[in-house]
């Protein structure tokens, strides 16, 4: 090992994640793989998260040798700082990471711990599978129709955090290079004024889409939809909807097509084994998500539309308590649910552990481990539609029976059990 570990204990047993030319992960049978439990509830929904992962790995024949490692809360109480150098470098060295719900204390020095971790890892996919749970209260009439995949990118536009603040020097050299030598007419208005800049590259939004396209064939999806606000700023997220089609036919020509083509060659009907790229404008897809739930299969975004659209598909199948999430790089992945860390409810041993649980399935398919992954989802299916849930869920439907987190987790195992 390259990094000594201050105050981490590295497992004994276990073997390294490695990957190949290709940089594609290279699995073995017992992996050593890094987890933070998280501030607030994350005490509670970690550990549950790590039995029930435990007993799919255990139950096809494999091993998960979990390395403890800290940010936030507890890596200030170990360390006295909020993100640890042991703490990244065990993300990369053993590649295959899962974390909890992580809090950003005012004045830490990061706009977010989360952001920090992927910026520092390049993890530049943030994908969140979208899919309904029988048994799980929905606000809508058919959460069923509900099954996307959003591939958000996680690197740039407003999330990169170029801005300039009110009253500062610089945001008044940004507002007199905008309007004076770029020539621009003002649309400032008069007074104090902060200023932000987006960025969106070639590159960034290439690599996503090519992760998007990459899945929806690996997958059998139907379509890839690429989500912007193109009409109005059309030099960042019209590029992005420009590159992302140039992205499509210039690698895959044979695997995909265009909506215009769909309609002026196959008369809409698409061919088999092959994916529709299209796009759709932000705010028009928000309605999208209602109105024509089932047209949707694989999104990919800049950063903002992204996290809009992922949290309002959410809340279609059941709200972010059950919302899972990965971080994806190169040879790299960091799952991670969704909520935050409602540090009220920390400790109580009552919330919802379901969506790190669903991380975990996650991580377990970036693994390979497909059976594994698929044991988790139906057990936790097979968990909530019992009716024995945790008091989100309880609250919300007829003869349902309050358990703690540790008791729904033990009832998730006991499915696997008799899955297997």
């Amino acid at each position: 090992m390259s990094h000594e570990y201050e105050q981490v204990d590295v497992p004994e047993n276990g073997s390294t994640i490695d990957v190949d030319e290709n940089d594609e992960l290279v699995v073995p049978d017992d992996p050593i793989i890094p987890i933070i439990h998280g501030d607030g509830i994350g005490t509670d929904v970690g550990p549950a998260a790590q039995k029930v992962l435990n007993a799919a790995a255990e139950a096809t024949g494999r091993e998960i040798n979990w390395m403890r490692v800290y940010a936030g809360e507890s890596a200030r109480d170990k360390y006295g700082e909020n993100l640890p150098d042991d703490t990244v470098e065990a993300m990369k060295q053993f590649r295959v990471s899962i974390k909890g719900p992580l809090t950003t204390p005012v004045g830490a020095g990061f706009r977010s711990l989360n952001v920090a971790l992927r910026k520092k890892l390049d993890l530049y996919a943030n994908v969140r599978p979208t899919y309904h749970l029988d048994g799980v209260p929905s606000p809508v009439k058919e959460p069923e129709k509900m099954d996307m995949v959003n591939f958000r990118e996680n690197t740039e536009d407003v999330y990169a955090g170029i801005e300039f603040e009110a009253g500062t020097d610089e945001v008044q050299q940004v507002r007199e290079f905008v309007e004076g030598e770029m020539g621009f007419d003002s649309t400032i208005h008069d007074g104090p004024v902060g200023i932000g800049i987006k960025s969106i590259t070639e590159f960034g939004t290439k690599r996503l889409v090519r992760r998007a396209i990459e899945y929806a064939i690996e997958n059998n999806r139907d379509s890839v939809t690429l989500i912007h606000k193109g009409n109005i700023m059309k030099f960042t997220e019209g590029a992005f909807r420009d590159w992302g089609y140039e992205l499509a036919e210039e690698e895959y020509p044979e695997q995909t097509i265009d909506e215009d083509t769909l309609w002026e060659e196959y008369d809409g009907e698409a061919p088999e084994d092959v994916v529709v790229v299209k796009d759709r404008i932000a705010d028009n897809m928000l309605q999208q998500l209602l109105t024509r739930t089932e047209q949707y299969d694989v999104l990919a975004m800049p950063n903002l539309n992204g996290d809009y659209l992922s949290d309002a598909a959410g809340a279609q199948i059941g709200g972010l308590g059950i919302a899972p999430g990965a971080n994806l790089g190169e040879g790299r992945v960091l799952a991670e649910p969704v909520h935050g860390s409602a540090p009220k409810y920390a400790g109580q041993d009552k919330v919802n552990p379901s969506a790190i649980i669903l991380s975990g399935r996650l991580m377990l398919e970036q693994l390979g481990w497909e059976d594994a992954a698929l044991l988790v989802r139906d057990a936790v299916e097979a968990q909530i539609s019992s009716g024995e849930v945790t008091y989100d869920i309880e609250r919300q439907i007829d003869g349902g029976e309050k358990l703690a987190t540790s008791e729904f987790a033990d009832g998730i195992i006991e499915h696997i059990e008799r899955l297997s």
